[in-house]
């Protein structure tokens, strides 16, 4: 820890406490997660799973992972520090002025890309939500907090840990049932939600009532101010069965969507990310060949873990 001196504590939570530093090295400021790890040896695999996940994110709309070690009982992770805050503040700081259509379409497509890299790599992020979603400096949307990420050992592998933030768990958690990388779609569908009426899409006075609400699909409808593409994809994300959610592959195939990509991914990066055929249709992203050292399709089929059975 030597090698930061810390400036505020900016965060708490049941996995730690976050804390902002400035590098005595370079001078930047960065973020430190101290994660307790001298309770139990469960706690201390989870906590180094966190970090193996970390480290094995690198993508321009996740926050990057720098280093992590061990140190008097705890785990500290570091991280790099987004300067414009979140998502949730942003939103707040609206004061009922709902965002251009613009706007929300390039913070959208940026999660989806986010999104698209964790999937890919069989991961759940499982706590999405505003909070969870950063701007750097510049305005690029950054995912972060994969504290409660779970990596999938198999494709037929189903979560059923209840976890999350309440107004963003899909249906099938709330009844307990089997659920895998759709429930990351339905919290999706709650972001958008929020970027497009700046209020949650499910609100109760209690638990149990916005248990009711979710499990129903019942939420006030959005603006007509907005296009039909966004509000037509809206319904499809919060489909009530997850089996009838679009993947976050199909979601960027989307012709509206689509066209976005290139202004937040270089070509190169475009290549690694996408099998070249996803895009072929579109006209835009033609690659006489993939750059050296690229895999033609690193990804997975996109019904790749989508279409597992659901146990009800």
């Amino acid at each position: 820890l030597e090698k930061y001196a810390r400036v505020q504590k900016i965060g708490e939570g049941s996995f730690g406490k976050a804390i902002l530093v400035e590098s005595t090295e370079d001078g930047r400021q960065y973020v430190i997660k101290e994660i307790n790890i001298s309770m139990s040896s469960k706690e201390r695999e989870e906590s180094r799973r966190e970090v193996a996940v970390l480290a094995n994110m690198k993508h321009p709309n996740i926050v990057q992972y720098r280093e992590s070690f061990e140190e008097n009982g705890s785990l500290y992770i570091v991280m790099d520090y987004c300067e414009g805050g979140d998502l949730f503040k942003r939103i707040n700081a609206q004061k009922g002025i709902l965002f251009q259509e613009d706007q929300i379409l390039d913070w959208f497509v940026q999660i989806c890309l986010a999104l698209k890299h964790v999937h890919d790599r069989k991961i759940l992020h499982r706590d999405i939500k505003s909070q969870n979603i950063f701007l750097t400096k510049d305005g690029t949307v950054q995912l972060g907090d994969f504290g409660i990420a779970r990596v999938l050992n198999s494709t037929v592998e189903l979560a059923r840990t209840c976890i999350g933030t309440p107004y963003y768990l899909s249906p099938e958690i709330c009844e307990n049932k089997p659920y895998n990388n759709k429930s990351d779609i339905w919290a999706l569908g709650c972001v958008l939600y929020e970027m497009r009426t700046l209020k949650h899409a499910f609100e109760a006075g209690n638990m149990k009532n916005l248990v009711l609400k979710i499990i129903s699909g019942s939420f006030p409808p959005v603006s007509l101010h907005y296009s039909y593409d966004l509000r037509s994809l809206l319904s499809q994300l919060f489909k009530r069965n997850p089996r009838d959610r679009p993947s976050v592959n199909s979601i960027l195939e989307k012709g509206f969507i689509a066209k976005c990509i290139e202004k937040f991914l270089s070509p190169q990066l475009i290549a690694e990310e996408f099998c070249l055929k996803t895009f072929s249709k579109f006209g835009r992203f033609i690659f006489p060949s993939a750059p050296t050292g690229t895999p033609f399709c690193p990804t997975v089929d996109n019904n790749y873990f989508y279409d597992l059975i659901h146990i009800y």
